[in-house]
């Protein structure tokens, strides 16, 4: 049965992602050699994995040789704004502030940081985020 198009990427699916948007259109054994660097998943697990994804339209695909190569489709950007935009309204009833006092408690921000939260808190008082 085809998957909702508008689904948005799993927790697990957005490892996925980060090695496509990092590296770039890749291969299913890429993609699993890059993360099992980090967890152990099988190849058939990315796989099924990727085809989901495909099946999701999160990502392309083209046969190249005889191997499958994948693109992310889902824009890092716009898909870091959509699971933002849906925490922010989920968890904190579209409170910015208190998205940022809870990332703040649980992550201490650098000075370097600070100053660039300042700087994007500047620009949106001006209208220009």
């Amino acid at each position: 049965m085809p998957r909702n198009k508008t689904d948005k990427p799993t927790e697990r699916e957005l490892d996925l992602l980060k090695v496509l948007w990092e590296r770039g259109p890749s291969s299913v054994r890429e993609v699993s050699e890059l993360l099992n660097r980090s967890e152990d998943l099988s190849f058939t697990t990315v796989q099924t994995m990727l085809q989901v994804m495909f099946d999701k339209d999160l990502v392309s695909r083209e046969l190249m040789g005889r191997s499958l190569i994948y693109t992310a489709k889902a824009k890092r950007e716009e898909t870091e704004k959509a699971m933002v935009g849906d925490l922010l309204e989920r968890l904190f009833s579209g409170s910015a502030q208190q998205l940022l006092a809870r990332a703040l408690d649980v992550k201490k921000a650098s000075p370097e940081e600070l100053r660039a939260i300042q700087t994007l808190i500047n620009k949106a008082r001006k209208g220009k985020v």
